[in-house]
């Protein structure tokens, strides 16, 4: 997604959530000095997406229950948002990629990283200490932002950790995109992130993440299907 068509969608989240634009670019500009020299190419992962499929994993409470659909395709990309990688780790599936904001369990996105997963780190205006604390640890990452890029920190477009998972696999041509644990209803599942202070600003989030893919749905290149029980509109039950 190019930016100049993805800013108007973050004005109205900057604007419903009262973020400032200073800070996020403030975030990137710091995560973009952190990785100067360690930060991938994102043809990484072009070649690992590109006309695969893909299942995009959330960590939404049907996560648990459909765990064996992930491990009967093996052979497919996996895609863990943030927290849905400790549930990737202890069921022993291995994340191709993991799209992170930093607020899920710190060990196991080492431990993910250190297994070979590709890190896709977002920086943002409220996780600047956690850029700190993490960023050294990973050997090598992408890095994101939500707005305007700048030097190895990419827009790929999206908001939550699982709809940018979504954004991120359409973008490098992913010929199918398979939803498992990403919910976006009431219940916050218990990988979501080690403490929700707030549950229904969480809530909010993933509705406002729900209504992103929706607008993705219908430009998407990519065959679409969802493993809930109500599958997000544009996408076909699994």
């Amino acid at each position: 997604m190019r930016f100049v068509d993805w800013f108007p969608y973050y004005q109205n989240i900057r604007a419903e959530f009262g973020y400032s634009t200073e800070k996020d670019q403030e975030a990137a500009r710091t995560l973009s000095a952190m990785i100067e020299k360690k930060a991938l190419d994102p043809k990484v992962l072009q070649k690992k997406l590109k006309g695969k499929n893909v299942f995009v994993v959330g960590a939404g409470p049907s996560l648990e229950e459909n765990i064996d659909v992930l491990k009967k395709n093996k052979n497919a990309v996996k895609i863990a948002a943030d927290g849905a990688a400790q549930a990737l780790l202890e069921n022993r599936i291995k994340p191709d990629i993991v799209v992170t904001d930093l607020d899920g369990d710190a060990a196991s996105l080492q431990k993910a990283a250190k297994g070979g997963a590709i890190m896709v780190v977002h920086a943002h205006g409220d996780n600047m200490p956690m850029l700190k604390k993490l960023v050294p640890k990973f050997k090598k990452l992408v890095g994101t932002t939500q707005v305007m890029p700048v030097e190895n920190v990419h827009n790929f477009g999206g908001f939550t950790d699982g709809d940018r998972c979504v954004f991120l696999a359409e973008e490098f041509g992913a010929k199918k995109i398979v939803l498992v644990g990403m919910d976006f209803g009431s219940v916050i599942g218990k990988y979501s992130k080690k403490k929700v202070k707030d549950a229904a600003l969480k809530k909010r989030k993933m509705e406002a993440g729900k209504r992103l893919l929706e607008v993705l749905a219908k430009q998407s290149r990519s065959q679409l299907f969802d493993t809930s029980k109500k599958p997000i509109r544009g996408f076909s039950a699994y």
